[in-house]
């Protein structure tokens, strides 16, 4: 087997990044892809430029770490362009600022309850509203909804 192998470098690493990059679909955790595309691109080398064993272990260690490396910098660059996670998430309340309802219950002396989708909210506003009034959500105050007439 190490005669075959000796004789013909180029199976033993294209065999080995086929190995890695099936591996790698089973984990998926990235670790292994571009150790498998540095074998197979030292693989496709070999067989095209018969190399010593030992060149070829330090082409397969500098393709690994220039894979590795231009993987990092695009990967760095479409985090730079995506937008910044929205702050609001998991934060209902704020959700809403800037979102128009209409009451379905009067406020006195400027409180009372709202509805919104599946759930009550408490809100409070500079004045007495009827029901039927279309309102605005300014901002949010602990779990209370602030609102302006519209």
């Amino acid at each position: 087997m190490i005669e075959i192998i000796a004789a013909h470098p180029h199976i033993f690493w294209l065999s080995l990044g086929g190995i890695l990059l099936a591996a790698e679909m089973l984990g998926g955790n990235g670790y292994l892809l571009w150790s498998g595309v540095a074998a197979v691109a030292t693989g496709l080398l070999v067989w095209l430029l018969p190399l010593d064993w030992a060149w070829q272990g330090a082409m397969f260690a500098v393709l690994t770490l220039i894979a590795a490396w231009l993987w990092w910098r695009w990967l760095s660059r479409q985090v730079r362009a995506q937008k910044p996670a929205d702050a609001r998430l998991n934060q209902r309340g704020q959700q809403l600022v800037g979102m128009r309802f209409t009451l379905d219950t009067n406020l006195v002396n400027g409180r009372g309850h709202m509805r919104v989708g599946d759930s009550s909210w408490p809100v409070v506003a500079d004045d007495d509203l009827n029901a039927g009034t279309k309102v605005e959500v300014v901002s949010v105050e602990g779990i209370t909804l602030r609102l302006k007439a519209c």
